[in-house]
């Protein structure tokens, strides 16, 4: 196939373009002047702001670009934006956490490009090639990200464990890529997947398809494809951690969204089956463990593989609202946790101190703000109203019900209760217990503008979830 690359391709995919470009300035700035981790940081952020402004221009537009293989505009710039987001907000946490902890590196902002630059490939793929490039490009951003800190012995088990498993689940994905091509003769996802209702009876399609659910489901760490994020959430530099569950899980929702929903959920319903499953057991694994934990960031990590249960009910759905529920959910889900990792990193002590329940005892006497903040977040986390993590809930409850999954939607509610016990468990330890002295460091003033950024914007969402939603409605 003949592909020519010119200026309407780069104009077209603007986002992508600005953040590669971004990247590459950022490396030969690391390399050219020494000590530039701050003009670093400041590129980078601006990069990312531009990207966002453009990709929010784009949203309107629809087309194909670079010979048919990468969308424009639509679905694509919105997730484009929550990715913007992610990495913004992660940026404005990791300015101080990386000098407190000693690994202040220009090439941390690099890579938080880079990856960004791979979730908004794979949002926008239109070839599952060009899918799979994208997330090999974050994956292996992630890969060093996740062993950044050097000299911890938790930060190099993370990253070791992350690559090995990761790369093992790759393994299964190219493998269903290589499958569907076989049975499709195109790895173009229209026309892989148009026919999918004639290709039922095919054991290499819905082989290839299996393996890619289980590709798909290892990246949103979905049960049972969940055993390593206790481990590489609670070893990663904290902000690496919430930059990888947020940015990470919503560039692996786009490919479910592109991939499953709603052609091959509604076409071949051992695979929506599959997927409720799925949606079931992450749901109640994730929620009942994260009961137990004593250790924020593992509780954390627990209730996100909870909330990639609540997404997945979104793509059993498989229609208009279901698929709305989940952009909305992603783009909540991401300011409120990146915001929670965000005053964790802000607390925790270059020995890894300040981690755990016990040491958020009576915090709200100590640093009233952080605690305030962190409680806000909480209670967005557990689906309270009127913050924004109720109506992602509820949008994508409301699409399983009209998929006539109501069940499904119950089951989903229910866990929302139990998630409540362990959220609003960190708020009375914050409030209603005295703690020993201690966390009185203040916090950068870069993390305090994005604690506030995300405050703001969890309210916001919270109070006018609709303008959101019918920006979304026609992107599809």
């Amino acid at each position: 196939m003949d592909v020519t690359i010119g200026f309407h391709d780069l104009a077209a995919t603007a986002p992508l373009t600005i953040v590669s470009c971004a990247a590459l300035l950022a490396l030969l700035v690391d390399a050219f002047i020494p000590r530039s981790s701050t003009l670093i940081l400041w590129l980078s952020i601006a990069g990312l702001v531009i990207a966002m402004a453009t990709a929010l221009v784009l949203l309107p537009d629809r087309g194909l670009a670079y010979g048919g293989m990468v969308t424009v505009g639509g679905y694509a710039s919105f997730l484009a934006v929550v990715f913007c987001v992610s990495g913004i907000l992660s940026m404005l946490f990791s300015a101080g956490y990386l000098a407190s902890h000693g690994i202040d590196k220009g090439e941390y902002y690099v890579l938080m490009l880079l990856s960004v630059a791979g979730m908004i490939l794979m949002a926008a793929a239109a070839d599952l090639v060009i899918f799979f490039l994208g997330l090999e490009l974050m994956s292996v951003c992630f890969y060093v990200l996740a062993g950044f800190s050097r000299l911890n012995l938790l930060s190099n088990e993370a990253g070791l464990k992350y690559f090995l498993l990761g790369a093992f689940a790759t393994g299964f994905l190219l493998y269903g890529i290589a499958l569907i091509y076989g049975s499709t003769g195109t790895t173009f996802i229209p026309a892989a997947l148009g026919g999918v209702g004639a290709r039922t009876g095919e054991p290499l399609f819905l082989i290839g398809l299996a393996l890619l659910l289980i590709g798909l489901a290892f990246k949103v760490a979905a049960v049972p494809f969940h055993m390593w994020v206790p481990d590489v959430y609670e070893g990663a530099p904290t902000t690496v951690t919430g930059f990888m569950s947020t940015g990470g899980k919503a560039a692996a929702f786009s490919a479910f969204l592109l991939i499953f929903a709603p052609t091959v959920v509604g076409s071949i319903a051992s695979v929506r089956d599959v997927l409720a499953a799925l949606a079931v057991l992450s749901m109640v694994v994730g929620n009942i463990i994260a009961i137990a934990q004593t250790n924020v960031k593992r509780m954390l990590a627990y209730s996100s593989i909870a909330h990639a249960g609540y997404l997945l009910v979104g793509v059993v759905a498989g229609n208009a609202a279901g698929q709305n529920g989940i952009l909305f959910y992603l783009l909540a889900y991401t300011i409120m946790n990146v915001a929670a990792f965000g005053i964790v990193s802000i607390l925790e002590t270059r020995e890894g101190k300040h981690l755990t329940f016990e040491e958020y005892e009576g915090l709200s006497a100590r640093r009233p703000v952080l605690a305030a903040l962190m409680a806000l977040f909480m209670f967005s986390l557990a689906g309270i109203p009127p913050f924004a993590g109720f109506f992602g809930k509820y949008y994508v409850f409301a699409g399983a019900v009209e998929a006539g999954y109501t069940w499904l939607a119950i089951v989903g509610v229910i866990m929302s209760v139990v998630s409540a016990y362990y959220y609003l468990r960190l708020s009375m330890v914050m409030y209603f217990r005295e703690g020993v002295p201690g966390l009185t460091s203040p916090a950068n003033a870069l993390a305090m503008a994005g604690l506030i950024l995300s405050a703001l914007g969890i309210i916001g969402l919270g109070l006018f979830p609709s303008a959101i939603v019918q920006l979304t409605l026609p992107l599809f």
